[in-house]
């Protein structure tokens, strides 16, 4: 069996990686240079990243699971930011997305990370709200 903080990190890797590095790298045609004033917007992406690591850390140690749907932690997981926030996580990649276009000053990673805030909302309406109710139902 392996251990969720290798399934965490293959998952961050293959997921998080794809949508915050290689996509924008991909898409950013328009990008440029940073310059002394776009610069700042390294501070939100390193905040960002921070935020994503410690959520995937909570998932992997605490509830022994992983943030791949596929593998979710058995119990709901209430510590760390999760006590303030219901999914950190996602907070953590769209703020890095979001820090890439001020960076690189790029509209396609722009549009790119506002098609990504509205899939994750989407995400979580349809597939998480489901998977609640069905939660709520079975207790009742």
């Amino acid at each position: 069996m392996t251990s969720p903080i290798v399934k965490t990190v293959i998952f961050t890797i293959l997921v998080p990686g794809t949508v915050a590095v290689v996509l924008p790298r991909a898409i950013g045609t328009d990008a440029s240079a940073p310059t002394l004033y776009s610069s700042i917007g390294f501070l939100p992406m390193v905040l960002g990243v921070a935020l994503y690591l410690w959520c995937a850390w909570d998932f992997a140690t605490a509830e022994q699971g992983t943030p791949a749907p596929i593998d979710a932690p058995k119990r709901l997981v209430v510590r760390g930011l999760y006590r303030f926030v219901r999914n950190p996580m996602y907070v953590g990649v769209l703020t890095v997305l979001f820090s890439e276009s001020i960076v690189f000053r790029s509209r396609r990673i722009l549009t790119y990370a506002i098609v990504v805030f509205v899939f994750f909302n989407l995400f979580v309406m349809l597939y998480k709200g489901a998977s609640a109710q069905a939660q709520v139902r079975r207790v009742i």
